[in-house]
C-alpha cells in the first residue's frame, strides 16, 4: 500500500532488523503511523526522491537518554522514517504535532500520529531542515510477553452488510484503508478524494447510496459542507462523520453540531464496522463472549486515541 500511496517517482527503502522485539501496540494504529508518515513524506517530496524506513532495538543507558527528549534508559524498538524532502524550519517544527496545524492546504498534520504514539507509550523525535529532508523516530517500550494470537479469538466476526457506502476522504491512504475495510465486510463502497468529487457522484450515481463516510476537515469543501450540499440530493443517505480531532475540539470550533453521528481516528476495523451498523441501524448479529470482549477492547482503544 505504501508503493501506492507513495507514487512511481519515490524510491521506498526498508531497513527492517529481523529480530526486531515486540511493543504493546494496536497493530493498525502502527498501520496508520507508517502511512501517515509516508503521506507526510510524499508531499514533501513533489519532484520524488527517497523514502526509508527503518526499524532497530535500541538499548539505552543513562548517558543516551539524556541526549534524547523524554526517553527514559531501558529498552526500546525504533522505527524510523525518513525522507529527502524539503525539510521543515524551526517554526514549523515547533507546531508539528499541534492538532489543526499543517504546512499543506489538505491534512491532519501530525496530530494524529503523536496521539497514537503516546497512547502507546511511545516518544518521538524529528530532525529536519530546510532542503535536507526529514527524520522521524519513534521509541516504543520493548516487552518480552508474547505476542497476541488473533487465531485465537472467536471465529464470529465484525458486522457485515450489503449497503452502498460512499468513503470521502482527501488522504490517499485512508481512503484506500477504509474503503479496504468497507469492502471487506460485505458493502459496496464509492471512493472519492474530497467534497467536489463526492457531490459529483451523488448527483451522477444511479443507485441509492445508503450512507456517506466523510472526513471533516477537507480542502475545498468541508464534511459539514459537503453533508448541507448533498442533503437534497439524497436526503435519505445517512451520514457518519470522522476525524482525527476529537469530537469536542471539532464542535468547538463551530465544525460539527453535537448530535451528529462521529467516528474518531484512528479507528480499528471492528469499531469501524460497529459504527456503520449503529448509524445504518439493524442488529449486528450474535457475538460470542470472546468476541464481544475483543470490541469492547477496540472501543476503549479507539477512544482513548482521542487527541486532546
Amino acid at each position: 500500500m505504501l508503493r501506492r500511496v507513495i507514487g512511481e517517482d519515490i524510491e521506498l527503502i526498508n531497513n527492517l532488523d529481523p529480530s526486531l522485539g515486540r511493543v504493546k501496540a494496536d497493530p493498525g494504529q502502527i498501520d496508520q503511523v507508517i502511512m501517515n508518515l509516508a503521506i507526510n513524506s510524499r508531499d514533501a517530496m513533489p519532484k520524488g526522491g527517497k523514502l526509508k524506513t527503518e526499524t532497530a532495538n535500541v538499548d539505552l543507558d543513562e548517558v543516551q537518554s539524556q541526549a534524547d527528549v523524554a526517553l527514559e534508559p531501558g529498552r526500546y524498538v525504533m522505527l524510523a522514517v525518513s525522507d529527502t524532502g524539503c525539510g521543515m524550519d524551526t517554526e514549523t517544527r515547533s507546531h508539528k504535532f499541534e492538532p489543526f496545524f499543517t504546512t499543506k492546504l489538505k491534512g491532519l498534520g501530525l496530530s494524529t500520529v503523536y496521539g497514537i504514539v503516546k497512547q502507546s507509550g511511545g516518544t518521538i523525535t524529528v530532525h529536519s531542515e530546510p532542503g535536507s529532508g526529514t527524520s522521524f523516530k519513534i521509541y516504543f517500550p520493548r516487552v518480552d510477553e508474547p505476542a497476541e494470537s488473533d487465531e485465537q479469538e472467536a471465529p464470529s466476526s465484525p458486522p457485515c452488510g450489503s449497503e452502498t457506502i460512499l468513503v470521502v476522504e482527501d488522504e490517499d491512504g485512508v481512503l484506500a484503508l477504509a474503503g479496504d475495510i468497507i469492502r471487506q465486510r460485505g458493502y459496496a463502497v464509492l471512493e472519492a478524494s474530497g467534497g467536489v468529487e463526492a457531490l459529483r457522484i451523488c448527483e451522477q450515481y444511479q443507485g441509492t447510496i445508503h450512507l456517506m463516510l466523510t472526513d471533516v476537515i477537507m480542502p475545498q469543501m468541508s464534511g459539514a459542507e459537503l453533508a448541507k450540499a448533498t442533503a437534497h440530493l439524497r436526503p435519505a443517505m445517512k451520514v457518519l462523520f470522522m476525524s482525527g480531532h476529537t469530537e469536542d475540539a471539532i464542535v468547538d470550533h463551530g465544525v460539527l453540531n453535537p448530535d451528529t453521528a462521529f467516528l474518531p481516528k484512528p479507528f480499528t476495523a471492528v469499531v469501524l464496522a460497529i459504527k456503520l451498523r449503529e448509524v445504518l441501524g439493524g442488529a449486528i448479529g450474535p457475538t460470542s463472549e470472546l468476541n464481544r470482549k475483543r470490541i469492547s477492547r477496540d472501543v476503549r482503544t479507539t477512544r482513548a486515541s482521542k487527541i486532546a
